[in-house]
C-alpha cells in the first residue's frame, strides 16, 4: 500500500502525462486533463483512489471513466481465488472510497455503450461505458492537510 502512495504522490503530471500513466486512452476526448481512465487489473484499486485525489487537488475535479469488458469479474485459476473487479467496478469503488472519506461529492454520472472493434469478429462489439465526475468537497484540502500529517508522524515515529 506505501509503495502504491509513494508512486502516486511522485508521479509528476503535465499534459497528460500522469493520464497515460493510468492508462488513458486516444481520441479528443482521452486528452482531458483531469480524466482517469480506468482499466481492470493493471492497477491496484489504491493507485486509482490516490491518484483521483491528487488530480482533485490540481483541478478540482475529476473524471473517472470505463469501459465494460466481456470477462472480467470471473475468476480464473491463474487469479488464486481473488476475485477480479471489472473496470466499471473500480470506478464506482473509487467513487465510492472517495464520497465515504468525505473528499469528493458527484456532479454527474454518465452512462452509454459505445462500439469497440474486435479483431476476432467482422463487426465491432457494444460494451458499456461509465463517467462519473467527482468534485472538491468543502473540507478536502483540510482532510488531506491532516492526513499528510499522520502519515509524516507516522514516518517520524517509525525512524526514531
Amino acid at each position: 500500500m506505501e509503495e502504491v502512495t509513494e508512486a502516486v504522490n511522485s508521479l509528476s503530471i503535465s499534459d497528460g502525462g500522469a493520464a497515460a500513466a493510468a492508462g488513458a486512452g486516444g481520441g479528443a476526448e482521452g486528452h482531458k486533463k483531469n480524466r482517469i481512465q480506468v482499466s481492470n487489473t493493471k492497477k491496484p484499486l489504491f493507485f486509482y483512489v490516490n491518484l483521483a485525489k491528487r488530480y482533485m487537488q490540481l483541478h478540482n475535479e475529476v473524471e473517472l471513466s470505463a469501459l465494460g469488458m466481456g470477462d472480467q469479474g470471473r475468476v480464473y485459476p491463474w487469479d488464486r481465488g481473488n476475485f477480479v473487479f471489472s473496470a466499471i467496478a473500480t470506478v464506482v469503488t473509487v467513487a465510492e472510497i472517495l464520497k465515504n472519506n468525505g473528499l469528493a461529492v458527484e456532479k454527474k454520472i454518465m452512462t452509454s455503450t459505445v462500439d469497440v472493434k474486435d479483431e476476432t469478429r467482422s463487426r465491432p462489439i457494444q460494451k458499456a461505458k461509465i463517467e462519473i465526475l467527482l468534485g472538491k468537497t468543502e473540507k478536502f484540502d483540510e482532510l488531506m492537510a491532516a492526513a499528510a500529517e499522520e502519515r509524516e508522524a507516522a514516518e517520524a515515529e517509525e525512524q526514531s
